[in-house]
């Protein structure tokens, strides 16, 4: 039976809809090779890649909120802190390897329980901030959408140059010993002027390749109540 070409017209319209509003995946560079999907608590969706032409363990992640990709992440098989870029600005901080009297060690934590660091970045500024913490396994155990993990606490001391205090950084993550990545749990930040302000950004599913969800670009936990608090703070 033909269709009405009213129908066919209506049927027509709402597929195009549908093409137009589906969401764009994630595509990593020219090289690199997409490993992981985290859709996060707070408005947040991560993507995981590594790349051809970087040492083996090295791993990128590119964050995204409600308005789109904002910030990408580099960290080598140690999970320290290579170099980040800001996609709002244009502005990268790299770790000063060298220049560092202790980088971080996921191998260290593994092997001990504890991993205490001090390191310092550069950013393309030239602003140069040192970092002096620790983490330390909580001996918790869990497994969030099927993925093993496990709790770690944390504490950090951010200074300048000089040496004087600029913030502190507390709260607990977790770890795969698998993919050797930290995933950010909840969070206490304050500074030096005393602003205080508290985060979660835990993963609530993860997505492998084929998997449902892997590549997406559009968080979809706790957007509605970010929205509500940015309402919330408008004159």
């Amino acid at each position: 039976m033909r269709g009405h070409p009213a129908v066919l017209a209506a049927i027509g319209g709402l597929l195009a809809a549908q093409i137009a509003h589906a969401e764009p995946l994630f595509t990593p560079p020219a090289g690199c090779t997409l490993n992981l999907t985290v859709q996060m608590h707070s408005c947040q969706v991560a993507n995981y890649y590594s790349c051809a032409g970087d040492p083996v363990g090295d791993q990128w992640v590119s964050f995204a909120d409600g308005e789109g990709e904002y910030f990408l992440s580099h960290t080598d098989a140690e999970t320290r802190w290579v170099e980040s870029i800001s996609l709002k600005d244009g502005e990268m901080d790299r770790l000063d390897v060298a220049g560092s009297a202790d980088n971080a060690a996921f191998s260290a934590l593994l092997a001990s329980g504890r991993d205490d660091y001090d390191f310092i970045t550069r950013s393309s500024q030239g602003v140069v901030r040192r970092y002096v913490g620790h983490d330390q396994l909580t001996g918790e155990q869990v497994s969030i959408d099927g993925v093993a993990l496990e709790r770690c606490g944390f504490e950090m001391r951010i200074e300048d140059e000089a040496g004087s205090y600029i913030a502190t950084r507390k709260g607990m993550q977790y770890i795969s010993r698998k993919l050797r990545v930290f995933f950010a749990d909840t969070e206490s930040f304050e500074n030096a002027y005393g602003d205080h302000s508290d985060s979660n950004q835990g993963p609530v599913t993860f997505a492998f390749p084929g998997g449902k969800g892997f590549a997406a670009t559009k968080p979809e936990y706790d957007c509605d109540m970010m929205m509500t608090q940015l309402d919330g703070a408008r004159p």
